[in-house]
C-alpha cells in the first residue's frame, strides 16, 4: 500500500517538546485469516497506519472514533505498551518504549483510569488499602503520613473518609470511579489518560464524574487523554479532539471547531448521529466499518462516505492542515479553506519526490 503523503505537524508551543508525539505510527498484528483457525498461516491487521498526533503539556485531547477505529490500540502505544511496527513514538521528546524501560518514572508520572474501573482494583482490599499502594509504591509520602494523604485523595475526589473502610463490592459505580481517580492521583502524576471513564453510568453520575475530572484536570495543571465514543462527554471535557476511522486519524483540532463546522464526512456524521431531544434521529450511516484486513482502495471512507468521488477510490488522503490548528485527511473537505490543503498536497508532493 503507497503511504499517504503527510503535511508536517505545527511545532509546539514553547521551547519544551509536547508531552507525546506520534509521527507516522504503523502497528500491525499478525493474526490468522478469517475462518482458518487451524492454519498456521498469518495476515498482518493494520490497526494503526500513518498515525500523526501531539498532545501539548496541559491540555486536554478527546480520542473519538467508532469500536475498530484503533483507539485501544493508540493507547497501548500511547502508555510504552507496544511498541510501533514502524515510526516513532515519543514521550517529552524521548522514545516512550525507552523511558519507560529506565524505571517507574514514567509509570508514576502518567497515570491511567480504566473502562472496568471495578475490574482494575484488587476486590480484596480496602479503599485505604488501593489508594495507599502508589503512595508506598513510589515512596510519595512517609509511612506515618500515608493515612492523611488518603483521606485527602478522597476528599477530592467528592468521597466520605469513612470510604476508606470499604471494599470495591460494597461500592456504586460512580463511587468505584471517583476511587479509581484518586488512585491515579495518588502517584502524583502530571498525565491522566482515562478510557472511556464514565461509560456505562447514568446521566446524572457522568456529569458529575465529569465536572470532578474537568476541575482536577485545571487545578492541577495536568494532561488529559481521554478515550470515548460520546461526542457530548469530548465537547464539554476536552479542547482539543482527534477523530479515528480504521486506524487513522481523520481530522484533529479544537473541539469546538471541528464539531461546529466538521470538515471530514465521518466527523459529520458522528456529529449528525449524535441524539437531540425532541428531534428525529438522522439516517444512520451507512454500511459498517470495513476490516481492517480488507482495506478499501483510497479513501478507507469511501465506502461509506455520502461525498465520495472518483478521486476518493483511487487516492488515499493525507492529513493535511485545513486552517489554524486543524488538520484533515480528506480530498474534499467540507468546512475552513481547500484551497490550502491542496496548495499543501502539491507542495508536500514536490518535497517527496525531490528526497
Amino acid at each position: 500500500m503507497t503511504k499517504p503523503i503527510a503535511s508536517p505537524l505545527p511545532e509546539a508551543s514553547g521551547p519544551r517538546p509536547p508531552v507525546f508525539e506520534l509521527v507516522d505510527v504503523e502497528k500491525i498484528f499478525q493474526v490468522r485469516p478469517p475462518g482458518r483457525r487451524f492454519t498456521r498461516e498469518t495476515v498482518g491487521l493494520r490497526a494503526l497506519d500513518g498515525v500523526r498526533l501531539r498532545v501539548e503539556a496541559g491540555t486536554s485531547l478527546a480520542l473519538v472514533g467508532e469500536s475498530g477505529s484503533g483507539k485501544s490500540t493508540l493507547l497501548r502505544v500511547l502508555l510504552g505498551l507496544d511498541a510501533p511496527s514502524d515510526g516513532r513514538a515519543y514521550y517529552r521528546g524521548r522514545p516512550i518504549r525507552e523511558v519507560r524501560a529506565e524505571g517507574p518514572a514514567f509509570a508514576r508520572d502518567v497515570a491511567m483510569v480504566y473502562q472496568d474501573a471495578r475490574g482494575s482494583l484488587d476486590p480484596r482490599m480496602t479503599v485505604r488499602a488501593l489508594i495507599a499502594e502508589p503512595l508506598r509504591h513510589f515512596d510519595i509520602v512517609p509511612e506515618a503520613e500515608i493515612a492523611a494523604r488518603v483521606a485527602h485523595l478522597l476528599e477530592r475526589v467528592g468521597l466520605p473518609a469513612d470510604a476508606a473502610r470499604r471494599y470495591p463490592s460494597g461500592l456504586s459505580g460512580g463511587q468505584i470511579r471517583r476511587v479509581a481517580i484518586a488512585r491515579a492521583l495518588a502517584s502524583e502524576p502530571s498525565v491522566l489518560v482515562a478510557d472511556e471513564a464514565v461509560s456505562g453510568l447514568d446521566v446524572s453520575t457522568q456529569a458529575q464524574l465529569l465536572t470532578l475530572l474537568q476541575r482536577l484536570q485545571r487545578e492541577m495543571g495536568l494532561t488529559l487523554v481521554f478515550i470515548t465514543h460520546d461526542l457530548g462527554v469530548a465537547s464539554f471535557l476536552c479542547a482539543e479532539i482527534a477523530i479515528m476511522y480504521l486506524g487513522r486519524i481523520v481530522e484533529t483540532g479544537p473541539t469546538d471547531a471541528v464539531l461546529s463546522a466538521p470538515a471530514h464526512p465521518y466527523s459529520a456524521a458522528l456529529r449528525a448521529a449524535a441524539p437531540r431531544f425532541f428531534e428525529p434521529l438522522p439516517e444512520p450511516l451507512p454500511g459498517e466499518i470495513p476490516s481492517p484486513l480488507d482495506l478499501p482502495k483510497g479513501c478507507r471512507f469511501s465506502t461509506r462516505c455520502p461525498v465520495a468521488q472518483a478521486d476518493c477510490r483511487a487516492r488515499d488522503p493525507y492529513l493535511g492542515r485545513l486552517d489554524a490548528g486543524r488538520f484533515v485527511a480528506c480530498l474534499f473537505p467540507q468546512a475552513g479553506d481547500a484551497t490550502t490543503v491542496s496548495a499543501l498536497s502539491q507542495e508536500e508532493g514536490a518535497e517527496a519526490s525531490g528526497a
